[in-house]
């Protein structure tokens, strides 16, 4: 299995209904793309974000199932979704469990 950690933060223009928005575009990508096998997202609460907003993590069946994903259709509109609001920056980790 893979695990796949985004952190994502947004320009001050973004709102939070636009990252509500955003949460739940990410966890619908669940019942679209196939080798997922958890996804979660959510705001952070933590004070330690470095002004990061959400957080997502996807499981993913393997490595293979990871790589379908990044060019897949529906992912690419939640890229562009998260752009078009104002995302301003992002950290990704994989790793494999």
């Amino acid at each position: 299995m893979v695990e796949h950690i985004v952190i994502l933060k947004f320009n001050e223009q973004t709102t939070l209904e636009q990252q509500t928005e955003a949460i739940q575009r990410l966890k619908s990508l669940k019942q679209e793309i196939p080798g997922i096998v958890d996804i979660q997202a959510g705001f952070n609460f933590s004070e330690r974000s470095q002004g990061f907003e959400v957080g997502l993590t996807v499981r993913f069946e393997d490595r293979q199932a990871l790589e379908v994903y990044g060019p897949h259709e529906k992912h690419q509109e939640a890229v562009s979704f998260l752009k078009e609001i104002g995302l301003s920056d992002i950290i990704v980790v994989d790793f494999e469990l």
